[in-house]
């Protein structure tokens, strides 16, 4: 893993974030690109060229904010661009070869029962990033135990897993699958390809309406202290995709890191 961005917003979390995103991004001698996009609506014939004024003021938040943690030798760079928030963080994303994206749960929420913000939330659901969500406050220590959850073991994209096979060799940590069998399933479904089998510990077979309900029947057997699922349309958080706001009642993990990888298929 090379290179890792963290989109910083205004929570009150955002510091001890960006300082988890530097200590993770040490262990993996990764550079951290530290971005901040907005986007400006004018009247026209307006005199004051408020673009540079915006810019100005972001770039000056970022390297501020940045000058707040310990960079610890980490490869820092600060970048402000103008845009839609989705589409922005997809080009961004390509043109810098991003492998993994850091999201703070809510960030730029101020309600305590929510999870995942509007902004994190639409980067969850609506790119095929590979993301990494970190619970506010959570301090940086390495993983030992990974609970990988899918329905499906078909895998049709190059390097889907690299992110979650990245982690694993670096913390040398185990990775328990979680096999769930639901109504639509079909017998190639459970069928492992090398590149995953060689990544797996031990495997559990549940059957279950969703993945996230046999998630949350299996994930405290497994004392997991990092959740990997699969982006699907209507995969893991089945009912919570509908809305970019995902409260915490409805997903119970929430002092866990959960590893976002995009669609297999």
């Amino acid at each position: 893993m090379k290179t890792i961005l963290v989109p910083v917003g205004s929570s009150k979390n955002a510091k001890s974030h960006l300082q988890y995103a530097v200590d993770f991004a040490k262990a993996f001698n990764a550079k951290l690109y530290v971005v901040q996009i907005y986007n400006v609506y004018t009247k026209a014939g307006t005199m004051i060229n408020v673009d540079s004024i915006i810019e100005k003021e972001s770039k000056d938040f970022l390297d501020d904010h940045v000058a707040s943690i310990d960079t610890k030798g980490v490869e820092v760079y600060t970048r402000t661009f103008k845009g839609k928030l989705v589409d922005t963080i997809e080009k961004v994303c390509d043109a810098l070869d991003v492998d993994l994206i850091i999201l703070e749960p809510r960030t730029n929420s101020i309600k305590d029962e929510v999870y995942l913000g509007r902004t994190s939330g639409k980067i969850v659901k609506r790119t095929q990033i590979p993301a990494l969500i970190v619970p506010e406050g959570y301090t940086y220590r390495p993983f030992e135990k990974i609970l990988l959850a899918i329905k499906s073991a078909i895998i049709k994209k190059e390097r889907v897993l690299y992110p979650l096979s990245s982690i694993k060799n670096q913390f040398k940590a185990t990775v328990n699958l979680l096999l769930v069998k639901t109504a639509h399933h079909k017998k190639e479904d459970f069928d492992l390809n090398d590149e995953l089998n060689a990544l797996i510990t031990k495997t559990t077979i549940a059957e279950s309406p969703t993945t996230f309900q046999a998630v949350l029947e299996h994930y405290k057997s497994n004392n997991p202290d990092l959740l990997c699922v699969v982006r699907r349309k209507r995969g893991f958080f089945k009912k919570l995709w509908e809305n970019n706001v995902i409260l915490k009642k409805d997903f119970h993990s929430t002092q866990l890191p959960v590893l976002i990888l995009s669609g297999l298929k």
